[in-house]
């Protein structure tokens, strides 16, 4: 029988997910289904002006109303340690310093959140809520970037330290490309785009006793919620205790602590009840962030054969009044392709706003947008086709700092997305391809992001029944990191992967990063490697003499056995091994940490993706008819639940490109676009056929797993390659997102 035999490697099997079946069948627990005794209800009431202070609040109707336990505003809520007052009361919170909620009248932003109504049952809550009514000293509010783009500045992280990468940057000759025969000069438009995962942001906040509390909140990192919770409340660290064992989807905004949690916190303070506040769909768009509005400008220069002389680009973002955020918009541009001359400009611009967050592919996503369509613009101008525009300057070492590439097969992906979406029926002259009523078109666009590995700490358990049971403070958002840890440690164990279990989503766990920035295989993997490889080597004392001299790799926990890969007749039972241990559980805990590889390296990985699209003549309808991504990302351990992945971030890019686009009232500072009927995510009909290939070659200096990374490039030059489509399809180049039909009809 499977297991009483050698485990055969699953490591790049498309295993099914390990908890597939809880999710479909509704076992699966998120954080508003916990049942606790006294639980009550929150619900938030919003700012109606963008920028001012709070004069007077009415709550006397909504305290009146049924079922109705508390009406918490700045005027009664208790203090919240961490949000110590400053010496001047009409400075804005510190920088980096979110929005602290009931700290005082001031408003920041439209829907920021004055009060919030506690009641016996949801119904009763928000009925309540409609009952509050403010009264404002309003301010002149600014919300439109465009009209207030020249007030952009240096981030302060940037102007404290030399070394940022939010500096200004020059290699070579400042705007070096205006010495070039052939020049381009384009400015690019990213409109606000809002994370909408399925599962509403939510949290049950309870206080287990004065001075210890445990929240089920949706979160990206568990480990971080516990520290800035402790950190607010004045509580050691081992006092609170945050669960997210299921996450309903995120795309970055789980990575912030936002205003609603420590509401519901504060709440259940007052009340010494737990309180559970789920977000609306409309709270969705204005309280825990969004992809940031972004303009940006490039220059780019190059020889009439091809070769790049010189890249400026230029990017505004935006930020909230109260906290400066900043991403990664110019790196792409830095280190992509072999110009000897690069400058980057990188400002935010405040607004009377909430705070922007990362959102899939954060700022490398944007940048991407700006200048993989830049380069098929110039491409354009040299009558060169884009692959092999990108091939003239294609890189063999980081031109940023000069450092090999720890691995990189890009040339790969391009040959495999060609080839796959058909490149060779691509036209050089726009609009010349055409079916029927359509114009047809085809683009490409490349992504990068680093290839990250931070440190983690993973258990591992060996139980009475021959499981195993590996913990780690993770989280998973929905790219099946259960499942992939279990893979990782059947091969790890030579065991089969029903008899492994992982778990996650809970801070006391042995310590784990955030899910972000593609690096939880890469981190956590390998923590689960290291305690696999420890907890053998546990068993191995515990076997004696015949299996001293064995090599981790060696050694098998198949049938229930301890045994030698080499000569299954050394054999010990794992029952006899426990007796050994005094009948108790095999228990080890290691932390794993990467070594210096980043200072001798350039790690990334690496996207390519090619678009095919239709755009009707007359209507200006687009429909993205076939879409190849390819990635080189070091070691595929699931190839169903990377390709997943894939797909996902395609229709991201899908939407990004064609779809999402938040729209704001200036005249209020509050969006119109506030549902999902009015802001169009991509739906089926919208997605087609997205074909996945991998180069599925190990990148053993990133991490000893050989994995880069997928879940950012995946989106990551989705929307050039649909953008310079559109361009090859209709001759018509559009440089503000989203592409809509009356932008191709004008």
């Amino acid at each position: 029988m499977k297991d009483q035999q050698l485990q055969d490697k699953v490591v790049g099997d498309r295993m099914n997910r390990v908890d597939g079946r809880l999710k479909v069948t509704g076992a699966a627990k998120y954080s508003a289904e916990y049942e606790l005794p006294g639980l009550v209800h929150g619900a938030l009431v919003g700012s109606t002006i963008a920028k001012g202070r709070i004069t007077s609040l009415d709550t006397k109707a909504a305290e009146r109303a049924p079922g109705v336990l508390a009406v918490i505003t700045h005027l009664n809520s208790p203090k919240v340690p961490g949000f110590a007052a400053k010496s001047n009361p009409d400075e804005p919170p510190a920088i980096g310093q979110p929005l602290r909620v009931f700290h005082d009248e001031k408003v920041y932003f439209n829907d920021q959140p004055i009060a919030l109504v506690v009641a016996n049952t949801l119904e009763q809550a928000r009925y309540a809520a409609r009952l509050v009514k403010a009264q404002y000293a309003a301010d002149e509010h600014r919300t439109d970037f465009e009209a207030n783009k020249q007030r952009g500045f240096l981030p302060t992280q940037a102007k404290r330290n030399p070394k940022s990468a939010q500096n200004d940057y020059d290699r070579g000759q400042k705007n070096g490309y205006q010495t070039a025969p052939v020049k381009l000069e384009a400015e690019y438009v990213h409109t606000s785009e809002m994370h909408n995962p399925m599962e509403l942001q939510s949290i049950i906040a309870h206080w287990e006793a004065p001075d210890r509390l445990t929240v089920y909140d949706k979160v990206q990192a568990v480990k971080g919620t516990q520290r800035a919770f402790a950190k607010d409340w004045g509580l050691p660290e081992e006092n609170v205790k945050v669960i997210a064992t299921f996450v309903g989807g995120a795309f970055g905004n789980g990575l912030h602590n936002w205003p609603h949690e420590t509401a519901a916190i504060i709440a259940a303070k007052k009340l010494n009840r737990p309180v559970k506040l789920v977000l609306t769909r409309e709270q969705m768009f204005t309280m825990v962030g969004y992809r940031p509005y972004t303009w940006q400008r490039i220059g780019m220069g190059a020889t009439k054969d091809g070769k790049l002389v010189g890249i400026t680009h230029e990017s505004v973002g935006q930020t909230s009044s109260y906290e400066e955020f900043t991403e990664s918009t110019l790196q792409q541009t830095r280190m992509m392709y072999t110009s000897p001359n690069v400058s980057t400009r990188y400002r935010i611009l405040g607004l009377d706003i909430s705070t922007p967050i990362w959102m899939r592919g954060p700022g490398e996503a944007t940048g991407a947008f700006a200048l993989e369509s830049a380069m098929d613009e110039m491409a354009h101008l040299l009558n060169l086709d884009p692959m092999e525009f990108r091939l003239r300057n294609y890189t063999d070492v980081d031109p940023d700092n000069n450092k090999p590439w720890s691995t990189k097969f890009l040339k790969e992906c391009y040959q495999l997305g060609a080839e796959r979406i058909g490149w060779n029926k691509r036209q050089m002259k726009p609009g010349s391809l055409r079916d029927g009523d359509w114009f047809v078109g085809y683009g490409m666009g490349v992504g990068t992001f680093g290839a990250n590995r931070g440190t983690a700490k993973a258990r591992a358990v060996l139980q009475a029944d021959g499981t195993v049971v590996l913990q780690s403070a993770t989280t998973d958002i929905g790219p099946g990191t259960g499942t992939v840890m279990v893979q990782i440690a059947a091969d790890a164990l030579g065991m089969p992967p029903e008899k492994i279990r992982f778990e996650l989503g809970n801070s006391t766990f042995p310590t784990a990063p955030s899910q972000g920035g593609s690096a939880t295989v890469n981190t956590v993997g390998s923590a689960v490697l290291e305690a696999c490889t420890a907890l053998k080597g546990k068993l191995q004392q515990l076997g004696g003499a015949a299996f001293a001299s064995a090599k981790p790799e060696d050694l098998t926990l198949a049938g229930g056995q301890l045994s030698l890969a080499s000569n299954a007749g050394t054999k010990v039972s794992l029952a006899d091994l426990r007796k050994q241990n005094n009948g108790q559980d095999i228990d080890v805990t290691v932390e794993a940490k990467p070594g210096n590889e980043r200072q001798k390296y350039s790690m990334y990985s690496f996207s390519v993706h090619f678009a095919e699209v239709r755009v009707h003549a007359m209507t200006g309808e687009v429909r993205v008819s076939k879409m190849v991504s390819c990635a080189d990302a070091g070691t595929i351990v699931n190839h169903k639940t990377a390709g997943s992945q894939m797909i996902g971030g395609a229709v991201g890019g899908i939407g990004m490109a064609l779809t999402e686009g938040a729209v704001m009232d200036h005249r209020f500072g509050r969006y119109v676009t506030k549902d999902l009927a009015d802001y169009h995510v991509p739906v089926h009909a919208d997605a087609p056929a997205i074909e996945v290939a991998f180069v599925d070659k190990p990148d053993f200096i990133v991490d000893p797993l050989g994995t880069k990374g997928i879940g950012e490039i995946a989106i990551i030059g989705v929307a050039p390659a649909i953008a310079n489509a559109i361009f090859n399809a209709t001759g018509k180049r559009i440089r503000e997102l989203p592409i809509t039909p009356d932008k191709l009809m004008a």
